[in-house]
Parts: C-alpha cells; sequence; structure tokens
C-alpha cells in the first residue's frame, strides 16, 4: 500500500474505490444538510469539515441543505445563523437549497407509492402505534388499517393535504415489514398533519414529510454522490435505501444516480453537551445568555469568545475521521487556540485586580514611553509604545509582604522586572486601618531599562511582572469564562438531570486597567494579556466602555483539578507526585509513536509541567542519547517554555538547538525551528 494510500480515511478509501470502479469523477457531489432549529455547534464542525473538505479534495461540488421539514422549531434567524457560521469557518457552498423546495415532489411521489401499494393512511393515535410497533425484541403488529383500498388512501391523503383533518387524527406510513428486526423498517412514518407556519412555505402546506422520508430523497434530488452523516443514522440506512430505492423507479432516467449513505463518529466533547434540545434549555432557564455567549459550544459563541477558524479546523484535523465513538478531551480544542493565538496576537499588558504601586524615586510628574514588542513569534515583529510613570498597578497576587525563597514574584527586599521596563525593589507597605495592604512603596534601578544594552539592564533576576502606569490606564470589563459543566459527561448520568452539573461559577465579572495602546481597539480582536491569557473583545464593547472576553489561559489549569476524583481516600499519585522534569520524560518516552491527537495532548501537558522546571534541571537532558528522541522533544518543547519566561540563550542551549536542527527526526527539527 502507498503512502498516499494509507493517508486516506475511510470515506476517501469509499470514494476512490467507487471511481474505480468507474463512477465518473464529475459525478461526485456533497452536501452538508442541518436542520434550521438551532444554532451549530462544535460537534457540527466535523461533519462540515468532512463536506467540504472532501469537496476541496476532489474539486466537487457540495450544497447547503436546510432540512426544514419540522415548522414548529424551525426559523429563519437558524437559517441565516448557519450560514454566517459556515462563511465565517472559511467553506463556500455551490447551491443553497431547501427540502421545503421539494416538498410537491415529495407528495407525487407519496401518491405513487400510494397506488403502487406501498403506503397506506392510518388513523390509529400515536399511543397505539406504538404500541403495536413491537419491541427490539418482539415483533410488531399490523395496524387494523394497513389494508385500505388504495382508493380510501388517495381520497384520505389529499383530504389530509387540503386541511380537513385535525392534527393528530391521521398519518401517512410506508407500508414495509412490521415483523423487520431493524423497528425503523416497522412502516415508518412518512406525513403527519401540522397546521403551523412554515418559516418558508407559509400555510401553503398543513401535511408535512418525516425526516427520514424527506432527506434521502433530498440527497436523491440533488443528485449527491456520497449522503455523509453521523453514526446515530446507520439504523436508519436500511430505511434510506429502501425508499431510495422505491423513488428511483419512478424517476431513474431524470434522476440517474442513487446517493450512497456512509456514516462517520461524531465529535463529542469532555465538559460540553452536543445537543441543541439541551443547549436550547440553558438559554430559557437564563443560565447563558443566548446562542452566542461565549460559554455556549455554538460556533458563534466559540467565535464571540475568541476562537478562530484556523483553531477549530486544526482541532478537526487532528481529531480525525473515525467509525467508533469516542469523547475528545476539550484540553485538546483549547491547545489548538493556543498554538493559533501564540502566533498571531499581539502582547499587551492588563491588570485585573489591581493593587498601587508607587515607586518612590522615579521623579514626580515625569513619564517615559518604552518600547514594547507586539508579537516575538511574528516573522517581522512590530512594536507599540507604553507609558511608564511614578505611580502603577500591579495584580495583588503577585505581591507578598514576606515570602520564601521560591518565591519570585514582588516581596520586601528583593527585586523583580517589569515587563519592557526597569528592576525594582520592594521597600515598604502603607495599610489602611484594617491591616490591609493599599500601596506598594518601591525604588528603581534606572539603568536597568529592559533591551537597553547597559550592564545593569543585563542584570538576572528571576521574576518578570506586568503592571499598567495609573495615569495613563483605560478602565475596562473583562469577562472570565470557565467551563460551563463540572462533569465530564454532564448528559450521560441516566439518573440525574444535565443540569445538576452546570458550574455556578462559570462566568467571572472584573473590573480591570488596560494600557492606552487599546484605546482604539476594534471588536473582535485578539489580544493576549501579558502572564494572564488569550483575550478577545466582545461585541458588547464600545469606545466608552471596552470589554474583553477570556478565550483561554496560557495554560491548562483543568489538568490539575482532574485527578481530584470523588474518593475521599488519596491514591498512590495523589500522595507522592514525581518532580516536573520526571513527568516530562516520561511523558516524552513514547511521544514519536503516538497518534497526532494525543501528541498535541502531551505536547500541551509537557508546556504545562515546564511552567514548574528550573533551567538546571533541563540542562541536565542536554546531552540526551540520540537515539531518545522522544526525550530531546520533550526537552526542547520545555526549554520553548524557559526562554519565553526570560531564560538567557548561552552556548549550552545554542549548541542543543544546533544539534536538533541537523537530526533525522521531523518532529525534533519542527521544534527547534519554532525557538
Amino acid at each position: 500500500m502507498s503512502e498516499e494510500s494509507k493517508s486516506l480515511n475511510f470515506i476517501e478509501h469509499i470514494i476512490e474505490e467507487d471511481l474505480k470502479n468507474g463512477m465518473p469523477k464529475n459525478s461526485l457531489r456533497f452536501r452538508f444538510p442541518p436542520e434550521p432549529n438551532g444554532y451549530l455547534h462544535i460537534g457540527h464542525t466535523k461533519a462540515i469539515g468532512i463536506s467540504f473538505g472532501l469537496g476541496e479534495k476532489y474539486n466537487a461540488p457540495v450544497n447547503l441543505r436546510f432540512d426544514d421539514t419540522n415548522p414548529t422549531k424551525e426559523e429563519q434567524e437558524y437559517v441565516d445563523a448557519i450560514k454566517k457560521d459556515i462563511s465565517w469557518l472559511g467553506y463556500k457552498w455551490d447551491k443553497e437549497l431547501y427540502s421545503s423546495n421539494y416538498f410537491q415532489t415529495l407528495f407525487e411521489w407519496a401518491i405513487q407509492l400510494i397506488k403502487d401499494g406501498k403506503a397506506y393512511v392510518d388513523s390509529q393515535t400515536s399511543e397505539a402505534m406504538a404500541v403495536q410497533k413491537g419491541t427490539p425484541t418482539q415483533v410488531g403488529v399490523n395496524s387494523p388499517f394497513r389494508n385500505r383500498s388504495v382508493e380510501e388512501n388517495l381520497n384520505l391523503f389529499q383530504k389530509m393535504k387540503e386541511g380537513e383533518f385535525d392534527e393528530g387524527s391521521h398519518v401517512l406510513r410506508a407500508k414495509i415489514d412490521m415483523k423487520d428486526p431493524n423497528m425503523l423498517m416497522r412502516d415508518p412514518l412518512m406525513y403527519r398533519i401540522l397546521k403551523k407556519n412554515h418559516h418558508r412555505t407559509g400555510n401553503d402546506w398543513c401535511i408535512y414529510p418525516m425526516y427520514d422520508w424527506t432527506h434521502g430523497e433530498s440527497d436523491y434530488i440533488e443528485q449527491i454522490s456520497h449522503s455523509l452523516c453521523s453514526l446515530e443514522f446507520k439504523p436508519h440506512r436500511k430505511l434510506y435505501n429502501w425508499f431510495r430505492d422505491e423513488v428511483y423507479k419512478y424517476s431513474s432516467e431524470k434522476l440517474p444516480l442513487p446517493p450512497k449513505q456512509t456514516e462517520f463518529a461524531r465529535l463529542n466533547l469532555s465538559y460540553t453537551i452536543m445537543s441543541k434540545r439541551k443547549l436550547l434549555k440553558l438559554i430559557e432557564e437564563g443560565v447563558v445568555k443566548g446562542w452566542d455567549d461565549p460559554r455556549m459550544p455554538t460556533i458563534s459563541g466559540l467565535r464571540r469568545r475568541g476562537y478562530t477558524p484556523n483553531a477549530i479546523k486544526k482541532f478537526i484535523e487532528t481529531v480525525g475521521v473515525a467509525k467508533r465513538e469516542n469523547i475528545i478531551d476539550v484540553s485538546l480544542l483549547e491547545f489548538c487556540i493556543r498554538e493559533d493565538l501564540n502566533k498571531t496576537t499581539d502582547r499587551v499588558m492588563a491588570v485585573l485586580n489591581p493593587i498601587k504601586l508607587i515607586i518612590i524615586n522615579f521623579p514626580e510628574g515625569k513619564e517615559e514611553w518604552l518600547e514594547a514588542e507586539n508579537n516575538p513569534e511574528a516573522d517581522n515583529p512590530k512594536t507599540h509604545k507604553v507609558p511608564f510613570s511614578k505611580e502603577l498597578y500591579i495584580e495583588k497576587e503577585d505581591f507578598k509582604e514576606e515570602a520564601n525563597s521560591k518565591y519570585f514574584r514582588l516581596t520586601l527586599g528583593k527585586e523583580v522586572r517589569l515587563k519592557n521596563a526597569y528592576i525594582i525593589k520592594g521597600e515598604r507597605v502603607v495599610k489602611d486601618v484594617n491591616g490591609k495592604i493599599i500601596e506598594i512603596h518601591c525604588t528603581y534601578d534606572a539603568d536597568s531599562l529592559s533591551g537597553s544594552g547597559s550592564e545593569a539592564s543585563l542584570r538576572k533576576v528571576k521574576g518578570t511582572l506586568h503592571w499598567v502606569s495609573i495615569k495613563h490606564a483605560i478602565k475596562a470589563e473583562v469577562r472570565e469564562y470557565d467551563r460551563l459543566f463540572l462533569d465530564e459527561t454532564p448528559d450521560s448520568h441516566q439518573d440525574k438531570d444535565f443540569m445538576e452539573f452546570v458550574n455556578p461559577n462559570s462566568l467571572k465579572l472584573t473590573n480591570a486597567f488596560v494600557e492606552p495602546f487599546l484605546k482604539d481597539v476594534k471588536t473582535g480582536k485578539q489580544l493576549q494579556f501579558q502572564r494572564l491569557g488569550y483575550f478577545n473583545v466582545d461585541d458588547d464593547s464600545t469606545s466608552k466602555h471596552l470589554v474583553f472576553n477570556k478565550t483561554v489561559g496560557l495554560r491548562d489549569t483543568w489538568a490539575k483539578v482532574k485527578p481530584k476524583q470523588h474518593s475521599n481516600q488519596p491514591n498512590k499519585q495523589q500522595q507522592f507526585q514525581r518532580p516536573a522534569i520526571e513527568e516530562i520524560k516520561q511523558l516524552g518516552k513514547k511521544y514519536t509513536n503516538l497518534p497526532e491527537a494525543k501528541q498535541q495532548v502531551v505536547k500541551a501537558k509537557i508546556k504545562e509541567l515546564a511552567e514548574k522546571v528550573a533551567y538546571d534541571e533541563l540542562q541536565l537532558l542536554f546531552g540526551t542519547a540520540v537515539k531518545k528522541v522522544g526525550t530531546r522533544i520533550a526537552a526542547m518543547l520545555t526549554l520553548g517554555v524557559l526562554l519565553k519566561k526570560g531564560q538567557e540563550r548561552n552556548d549550552e542551549i545554542n549548541d542543543f538547538i544546533t544539534k536538533a536542527l541537523e537530526d533525522k527526526n521531523e518532529l525534533l527539527v519542527a521544534e527547534a525551528k519554532a525557538i
């Protein structure tokens, strides 16, 4: 088998086999068929990516077809939102179509099925039909109306269409086999009476076709070559084929290509629900503020939170196309957005929990405008100016009045560097009547300006803090989002409602201060707040009231929470935790043998652990044997984190990187190039 053949997913193998067996390439046509009864969510991106991806691969058209068969739940709002989301992801459809376009054709085919004795009008109640349909282990019983004459069925069906009957009084059923092991084949419903206004056809119809009848026949009318759907439709395939084969008899000359249904595993994400009905319940009960709430897994919610099309596409590509259902850890999606935003966002400073810092030896009234690099990851990094003055805000968490030797932030008597600025030293604090610290007084070294090239500026300190000048700071609202659910699979518990697992602290509102570079920032702009995470300018933001949404933190904080299981007794792993560098070595050992999706998860874990590693510990890995390439990759990933934290390059580091660049392993070379 060639390398190219090995790289094909199972759907592509099916298509290649069809082409090999004589299907003309210009007969390939795909579709994405959403129901306009809600907003698209992250689970839909897999189906979107598969269909449109195949269209791109084979230069084949892809239809966007709305399966709008239920007027009670469908709205134009949802149609517009779906179109916006797909366009935002970067995909273009060939034709915009609707199943409602085909209502007349479907009605005529239904008439033909009645005439051929393949459909009948049933007048039982829905409860009676459910009973006589049987169970998976017990065959069904024929309806007492199953043997109505063709004439009676035609007459009743016509009167159903003309609105002469009440809802629920009659349905049209296909006449197949009430003993079929597949319960979907036991005379399935084709039409029901619904006297509701349709968002496109208005009141033209008062009978509406069922999804199973409409979906496959819409594929056939559009001459879709490969009907791709998720695994829950696998039991429906037999019915799909039955309906298709019946109508093919009526229209084969005009519509020569019968579509083929193929199923793939849908995307399931941890700490998330994918049911539009349940997502709607979150909205209706006020847990979230709408379909585009940044806590929602909808595409519009992810967009508003700051996710990018590139990150979502990378996530879908990494997950791949599978035949079996599984749950993907949401940390992989978060890793993909971190990787993307790290390359594209400007670095700025914002203080979310401020405390005043006064530099007592800085001249009164003086201000300086210092140079700050926008994004060191960019090919041609740009800079912007940051104002510096006597009074600053820093984070409360970045100061302790007393601290041990492992505390690398600001404390009395010790030095830290202010990002893009000077080295400062804690001198004293000012407290209120209750003993709460309200001011920190420091001195600064005027010769230690970052990047000045002076000997003082090169002096090493272990901590670097972000800050904003109080005089120039802009007030902003920051919305910090956490996961919406506290359980990995909130809707999988038979004895509990998914609402019981809603995270009561999924949104935290903060009044923050940001640097003046953000004064005219536009809605949708993505940024990295130094040391805090990635943020997006919300739709609610105005020039007079800036609003930022937290997209994701700089590292996965949930990884620390997950090991805390429900047991009250600590296990051995909880009692003894290996040093971070040992965990990194262990993760690196099998890195090159892992599938790409798992590599990305491990990569994220290594980077998180690297935050706890000292250079002296990492240095020992520089001499790792050439054949232990996984360990060297782990070391390179760790080195990248340390360099971003301020570790200066030396001869040992440069030598380690140079040797990696000369290695035969592409993964190692790629990580070396990245730093």
